[in-house]
This record gives structure tokens, C-alpha cells and sequence, in this order.
């Protein structure tokens, strides 16, 4: 299955109310980010962002340096109709996080909400943490959230490797170092129960 028609495929036959990973509003990622009390300047990274309303309330918060990088250009297009005149203050990018060149050191804060974990492979995993850990500056952050133990196996119709804390602290390395996690239930438009674990790392060097 080539990931990037099946992305597309997505967001082209389904309203973005109606998908699995549809929220209003991040609110963990948003109280984590206003808690690291960076500057309104500071370049953010939004892995995954699509359709996402994190853009939108970053923008409102005054972040003014935010890129959001997708697979599917029908993704971002709804989240840029959205924006209106405010998604020019936004760098979209249309890519593969695995095989994407981003800029050395060229991030502050990188968020991931749902994307690692469709990663199942070690060389897909590979690749995104080699991303990851050129493109986010020493002393940046990591905001990632994955499927816990205890969500489905799948998700989108595609297998997810799920994550205990302990399990993530190892796979993304001892160049971090993890501040806090914690689990939120999400319960999809279509009442299926997930749970998800949110990690905070700091990069030590």
C-alpha cells in the first residue's frame, strides 16, 4: 500500500469531523507548549499536522514561526481553506516525514500527534528519528503522542505499534530526556475508545 494514496484517499472521502483521530481543540499539547513558556517566536514543527486545529490556536496564542508538515496535500489544503488569510503566516510542507529534508537544527519544538506510531517498521523509525534529531535544536522539545497498551491494534485501517512509557524512552533515544507523560482517553466521532500516551522530552545535546 503506497502511504501517500492512502492518506489522500482519506481526507479526500471523509470530512475531517468524521476521522478516528478528529479533536476540536489539542488541549494537552496546547497546556504543554504554553507551560514551556518559550518565545512567540520560537520555529515549531507540527509532524503529522493535516487537518489538525493546532495550527489555528498557535496562531491564535501569537506562535509566530509554525510549519506543519503532512503526506497529503488534501490534509493540509483543508486546514489552509480554514486559515483563510492566517495560513500565510504558516510553512506548509508536503512530505513524508521519513523521507523529508528538513533544516539542520531548524526547530525549537516538535510535535507528533499519531504519526510514529503508524511506523512499524524499524527502518521507517529509523529514518524519523534521524529527522528528528538533526532538524530539532539542542535543548528543544519533543511533544509526541502515540497509542498506548491498551488502544486497538489498528487505527485508519492501518496496524500501530503501541507504546508504554518505558518502551518509548528507549526508542527515541538517550539523547532525550523524558519531563513528563501521561495517558488520555480519545474517543473517536465513531465511539471507539483510545488510549493515548503523551511524552515530553527534552533534547540534551
Amino acid at each position: 500500500m503506497n502511504p501517500k494514496n492512502h492518506w489522500e484517499n482519506i481526507y479526500l472521502n471523509n470530512p475531517p469531523e468524521k476521522l478516528g483521530w478528529y479533536s476540536p481543540s489539542l488541549r494537552t499539547s496546547l497546556e504543554w507548549i504554553r507551560s514551556l513558556e518559550m518565545n512567540r517566536d520560537a520555529r515549531i514543527i507540527d509532524v503529522g499536522g493535516g487537518a489538525s486545529f493546532l495550527v489555528d490556536d498557535l496562531i491564535r496564542l501569537g506562535y509566530s514561526s509554525v510549519s506543519v508538515l503532512d503526506i497529503s496535500e488534501n490534509a493540509l489544503s483543508l486546514a489552509r481553506e480554514r486559515l483563510g488569510e492566517k495560513a500565510e503566516q504558516v510553512t506548509w510542507m508536503v512530505r513524508d516525514v521519513t523521507r523529508a529534508d528538513l533544516p539542520l537544527q531548524g526547530y525549537e519544538l516538535w510535535h507528533d500527534r499519531a504519526v510514529f506510531h503508524f511506523l512499524t517498521r524499524e527502518d521507517e523509525q529509523k529514518k524519523y528519528l534521524d529527522n528528528l534529531n538533526t532538524s530539532l535544536v539542542p535543548g528543544g522539545y519533543l511533544i509526541i503522542a502515540v497509542f498506548a497498551p491498551e488502544a486497538p491494534p489498528k487505527c485508519s485501517g492501518l496496524p500501530v505499534q503501541r507504546y508504554a512509557a518505558e518502551d518509548l524512552v528507549k526508542v527515541i533515544g538517550q539523547d532525550f530526556e523524558l519531563i513528563r507523560h501521561q495517558k488520555e482517553l480519545h474517543v473517536t466521532p465513531g465511539g471507539v475508545e483510545q488510549m493515548y500516551l503523551y511524552c515530553l522530552f527534552r533534547k540534551l545535546q
